[in-house]
Parts: structure tokens; C-alpha cells; sequence
């Protein structure tokens, strides 16, 4: 199991929402689809099938956890990386 999948299952569990990487996680959004907007400190990630628009700031090096709980929300109602996240 790769960087991206562990990092899933990590997201899905809801045991470490304060310990998230910001980078990961905005790479996870990419690897899932994601299309990434950047303005100012907000990362903000659309996808064409998906109606919530995900819109992220990191606090330090860290997702805060009320997004990662978004992000959660959003990989369970779209069932969002079924298939493999990480590079071969």
C-alpha cells in the first residue's frame, strides 16, 4: 500500500484529523481528480462530478481538522479513491 492510500485510509478512520499534512492532502485532491485554484492562502479544489467545492488553509505544516473532516465527508459521499492513488 503507497503514501496516498495509507493517507486515505488515515482520512477515513476520522483518528488523526489534527495530524494531517497539508501538501499530502492537497497532492491526495490532485491524484483523486481535483482540479486546485490558488488564491492568496486558500487552495481551493473542484472536480466536475462533485457539487461541494473544497476549499483549504493550512495551520502550519498541518490540515486543519474541520477540513480533513470536509474532505472526509466529501471521499465518502463521492466514494473517492476506490481505485489505486499511488504511482506504479
Amino acid at each position: 500500500m503507497g503514501k496516498y492510500a495509507k493517507l486515505r485510509l488515515k482520512i477515513l478512520s476520522g483518528e488523526a484529523d489534527a495530524a494531517i499534512d497539508f501538501a499530502a492532502l492537497c497532492q491526495l485532491l490532485i491524484r483523486l481528480g481535483f482540479d486546485e485554484r490558488i488564491t492568496g492562502s486558500h487552495h481551493i479544489f473542484s472536480r466536475d462530478d462533485v457539487d461541494e467545492i473544497l476549499n483549504l488553509q493550512a495551520k502550519g505544516a498541518k490540515a486543519k481538522p474541520y477540513q480533513v473532516r470536509q474532505v472526509r465527508g466529501v471521499l465518502v459521499r463521492y466514494r473517492l479513491g476506490g481505485h489505486d492513488v499511488d504511482p506504479i
